[in-house]
């Protein structure tokens, strides 16, 4: 059959046939079969795509880039789930908006200003100076490739260039500098009264409904915490050197030729000197006269007369004349470059010339010479071995750092295969909650990750973390065992529940004591009579930011529009934690502008351009994005 079909298969109706199956396959096939299809696309801005692959590194990015910045403040609960998912997008399509529009308007960034942005860039920095191991290091843990990073960078260079566009050319006139001035350093007379919840606590305690009643109202006050034991793969460089090979004595013998220079004793040299000053307005015949006695000097010292003797006669270095000009044992990169120079290039108990320098004339003597020679090479080869060590545990490190965020990434729902692959054990921790717990796991970085939605709801594996940037150490780590937040039984919590119970009463019976003295003080009793066992404290014209009076006060104070001349105002409140509080206000200062001096208005009106420009720039934002077309088709789910 299979010969009868390929007899038949000959000529123009078998060349149909092929070309037929062709061009579907040319058109549809050949990409799914490749694997080279397009991309979801998550949004599209202007014509320009957002892929799913760039929203998810996003998402990640934020990710890491919160925990990085909130330490043990990070909550997953507040950064996770679809809220961070669909705030990432929107960021991502307003960066594309304000890229678009800065490129329309012919914006660029040179390849010069891409290098200074990363080489300033701290994250890639050793002791303060770029470092470029470092460089590829922070990016392949991001996954991403040099090339990407600095397409990247820069575009928001680029974006960026817009906003210091914008925010840079606002400005403020001087009577809204005036007018800005005379309300944010007004200045009000006050008067208030603190009234202590603990002094309004009730006698009755509270009956049993009401126990009961609080405690289910409010039964996420009195839970235990939610807890998890994580599984994790440890990566020790300490651990690392034991599994690296010993280099071998020709290795190190071949790098201490490389590296001589290194292991040179620094020379020091037992200097001796006359100084004979220059004064600094002295024209050349001045310094002519003060070399031609240094000349003199000389040659009485080459006739035999004693170094130090000439020296504590003529020498004008009050510090080491009354020493016979000794300087004791001096290294390079100390004295001034000329004395150096002539110094150093001196023989033994040979004497100078006169050498110019910036504070005269010196006479030198060189009486001792110490080091200068090389270490042999069986004195650092010691170090050399241990150096050698370090660079291979250390490049050995990154390798397998780099596999194991990779098969971490590639395998999310388990930890096994890494650990096979990499032969690292996996181990397993003890509980701890969301305050940490011991070692490693009281780091909120490696908290923050296990408590991630990623983590802990969606149970892929964590990111690769270095928690400490002083230790090489990196962990991947997976949630093991969970256990939710339960409700304590009542019958623990009781006394907890009485004392919220009380403490609300007393809140309530302080404000509405409060209240009652405003009114008894707006009938025109005197606050001294209204206020009973309550002492009023006088703190007289404060600012918005005065010290010494609660925050609270001044929040009420300033919040009411000012008293009609003449007229106080009464103001009840509380402070929210354990006091009742009652504001009299009765007098009002406005700032007065003239009264502050140049620097002050100058300082004011910056500060005034400066969040005026940023509302301005809001606004084009705004603007653009409304004008902008964007298509957002429904929102990506939560995944790797």
């Amino acid at each position: 059959m299979l010969q009868e079909i390929r007899d038949r298969a000959k000529g123009w109706v078998a060349w149909a046939i092929v070309i037929l199956i062709s061009i579907p396959f040319a058109l549809w096939g050949i990409q799914s079969y490749l694997g080279t299809g397009g991309e979801t696309v998550v949004a599209k801005v202007n014509g320009t795509e957002i892929t799913e692959r760039q929203f998810d590194q996003n998402v990640q990015r934020t990710r890491m880039q919160l925990r990085n910045r909130l330490g043990s403040s990070y909550d997953p609960n507040l950064f996770g789930g679809e809220r961070l998912r669909e705030q990432v997008l929107d960021s991502m399509i307003r960066d594309t908006v304000l890229l678009d529009a800065s490129v329309s308007m012919g914006m660029r960034v040179s390849d010069q200003a891409v290098r200074a942005a990363i080489l300033s860039e701290r994250a890639f920095q050793q002791d303060g100076a770029f470092d470029n191991e470092t460089y590829k290091r922070v990016l392949r843990l991001q996954g991403l490739t040099p090339a990407a990073y600095e397409a990247q960078l820069r575009e928001r260079l680029l974006s960026s260039q817009l906003a210091r566009a914008v925010t840079g050319t606002e400005f403020v006139t001087p009577s809204v500098v005036e007018e800005s001035i005379r309300l944010l350093r007004q200045k009000r007379e006050l008067t208030y009264l603190s009234l202590p919840y603990a002094d309004f606590t009730p006698d009755e305690l509270p009956s049993e409904d009401e126990i009961q009643t609080y405690y289910n109202e409010h039964q996420d006050l009195f839970q235990t915490p939610e807890q998890v034991r994580v599984a994790y793969l440890l990566l020790d460089a300490e651990q690392l050197a034991s599994s690296v090979a010993d280099v071998s004595n020709e290795e190190l013998q071949n790098s201490y030729n490389e590296r001589i220079d290194e292991f040179v004793e620094p020379e020091q040299r037992r200097i001796r000197h006359i100084l004979l000053t220059v004064p600094a307005d002295a024209d050349d015949v001045g310094a002519d006269a003060v070399k031609q006695r240094a000349n003199e000097l000389r040659e009485r010292i080459l006739a035999g007369e004693d170094f130090a003797a000439v020296a504590e006669e003529a020498s004008e270095d009050p510090a080491s004349a009354g020493a016979g000009g000794d300087l004791g044992l001096v290294g390079r990169g100390i004295m001034d470059p000329p004395f150096e120079q002539a110094a150093f290039a001196l023989q033994p108990n040979a004497l100078s010339e006169p050498v110019r320098s910036r504070f005269g004339y010196h006479l030198i003597e060189v009486t001792e010479v110490s080091g200068g020679e090389v270490k042999p090479f069986k004195d650092v080869r010691d170090q050399l071995a241990e150096e050698a060590g370090s660079i291979q545990s250390e490049a050995l490190f990154f390798d397998i750092a780099e596999r194991l965020a990779t098969l971490a990434f590639e395998s999310p729902d388990s930890l096994i295969l890494a650990s096979e692959t990499l032969e690292l054990p996996l181990q397993t921790s003890d509980w701890f909650d969301r305050s940490g717990g011991e070692g490693i796991f009281a780091n909120s970085k490696v908290v923050a990750a296990a408590f991630s939605e990623d983590v802990l709801t969606l149970g892929n594996n964590s990111e690769l973390m270095e928690p400490d940037p002083d230790v090489m150490r990196a962990i991947v780590l997976r949630v093991d065992d969970h256990r939710a937040a339960s409700v304590q039984p009542i019958d623990e919590v009781r006394e907890q529940v009485i004392e919220a119970i009380q403490k609300q009463r007393s809140a309530q019976a302080a404000l509405a004591a409060a209240e009652d003295i405003v009114q008894r003080l707006e009938a025109g009793e005197d606050i001294s009579t209204a206020a009973g066992s309550f002492e009023p404290q006088n703190p007289g014209l404060v600012g918005r930011t005065g010290p010494g009076v609660p925050p609270a006060v001044l929040k009420l104070a300033f919040a009411e529009p000012p008293p009609v001349e003449g007229q106080t105002i009464f103001i009840s409140g509380d402070n929210g934690t354990d006091a009742g509080l009652v504001v009299v206000v009765s007098k009002v200062v406005d700032g007065d502008a003239a009264a502050l001096g140049e620097s002050a208005r100058e300082a004011e009106m910056r500060v005034l351009s400066s969040t005026l420009g940023r509302s301005a720039y809001a606004h084009l934002l705004d603007d653009l994005q409304a004008r902008a077309k964007i298509e957002r088709p429904a929102m990506p789910a939560d995944a790797r």
